[in-house]
């Protein structure tokens, strides 16, 4: 395993949604250029959108070996007679982001093929580090019909995974695809994000004094949540940290989203779900310890620097 600081060339799927418009500008903070491939432009001076179909597998692979600008047509040829530089990473957070959104056939085909066909292209053209993006969903809760029941607390990357929704079952079908292709191409790593509810700035002022106050609306997220800008520094985590393979690791904050201990909330509830080990006071339901032991993220955006309580 090793940690290399050095810029890289990023390819970003979605980088123009709720997340990836936080997570680019991360990036580009710490001197990495990167390529938005979406429907729709980011407003972003320097960032490049290539507008893209990911279910077109053709698309996808001139995508992943594009120019990033228009300006990289003045580079030199390189000895295969063209001057485009191989990306070192693909960041691919393009989706259908909920249910609902189109049919549920719909959602599945795009989002399974569409991160298939991102995954087979970049390790299909010798870029070693791939991150897709999973979902918090993927726990069973969140889009279940009624009331349901985590199996266990705190909810970590080895949790029996088994949600009964569309959305969910499409994350959890990229995951499996990632580690396929680990497995079938030695010294790529693929990482899966668990990606919790992101709050991007402007909604901690609208939105999370409900959450606070009124808990038991929460539980479909685990009273766990993601700042968006704190994703962007997971990202850039992911991209700089080499030799792990294929990994799942939950992408959240710190913290849980109430005024009152973990442990009271969930005994309040969740009173029928065992808890497995001990629980940090206010550590997050939805637990990030492995993203914060093996990629050293730091929780630079809790949420009571901007909620008062």
């Amino acid at each position: 395993m090793s940690s290399s600081t050095t810029a890289k060339r990023i390819v970003f799927t979605g980088g123009s949604g709720k997340a990836g418009r936080h997570c680019i500008p991360y990036l580009l903070s710490q001197g990495h250029s990167v390529l938005n491939v979406d429907l729709v432009p980011l407003p972003h001076p320097t960032v490049h959108t290539l507008r893209a179909d990911l279910t077109d597998s053709g698309q996808v692979f001139n995508a992943l070996s594009s120019h990033f600008h228009l300006s990289h047509y003045e580079n030199p040829r390189n000895p295969n007679g063209i001057g485009v530089q191989k990306p070192d990473a693909v960041i691919h957070f393009a989706a259908y982001a909920r249910n609902l959104l189109v049919p549920d056939s719909e959602c599945f085909r795009g989002n399974v093929l569409s991160t298939y066909n991102v995954i087979e292209a970049a390790c299909k053209l010798g870029i070693k580090k791939i991150i897709i993006a999973s979902s918090e969903t993927t726990y069973g809760v969140c889009f279940a019909q009624g009331d349901a029941d985590y199996h266990t607390f705190p909810l970590e990357e080895d949790y029996d995974n088994d949600p009964e929704d569309t959305y969910a079952t499409s994350k959890l079908c990229g995951e499996r695809c990632a580690r396929s292709f680990a497995r079938r191409f030695p010294g790529t790593d693929i990482y899966a994000l668990r990606i919790g509810n992101v709050i991007e700035p402007h909604e901690y002022e609208p939105d999370f004094p409900g959450y606070v106050e009124r808990p038991e609306t929460r539980k479909r997220n685990a009273w766990s949540y993601i700042d968006a800008r704190d994703l962007g520094q997971i990202c850039d985590l992911c991209v700089q940290r080499d030799g792990l393979g294929f990994q799942v690791f939950n992408a959240t904050n710190d913290t849980i989203t109430t005024k009152e201990p973990t442990a009271e909330i969930l005994k309040r509830y969740a009173p029928n779900t065992p808890v497995t080990r001990e629980m940090g006071e206010f550590e997050a339901p939805l637990s990030n310890r492995k993203i914060r032991e093996v990629l050293g993220f730091k929780d630079v955006h809790n949420w009571r620097k901007y909620v008062t309580v």
